[in-house]
């Protein structure tokens, strides 16, 4: 498996505990708050938070760089 799919699975999965143990040890017993109150959200939210951190990002282009800084001396 590749090392960048590897980092966002761990991304999703370490979101979606954090998710479900916001719930567990602080969530809304009252009902009234829409993330706390369901374990389901709350984990689905924790994930894509997770998720949102652990996204690859692009590559930059080193070659395409170095050539506009020479030109620029």
């Amino acid at each position: 498996m590749n090392k960048k799919y590897k980092k966002t699975l761990s991304g999703l999965g370490v979101g979606a505990i954090l998710g479900f143990a916001y719930y567990y040890y602080v969530g809304c017993a009252s009902g009234a708050c829409a993330i706390t109150s369901n374990p389901y959200i709350s984990t689905a939210y924790g994930a894509m938070i997770g998720l949102i951190f652990m996204w690859p990002e692009k590559e930059k282009n080193i070659e395409g760089d170095k050539g506009n800084h020479e030109n620029a001396i």
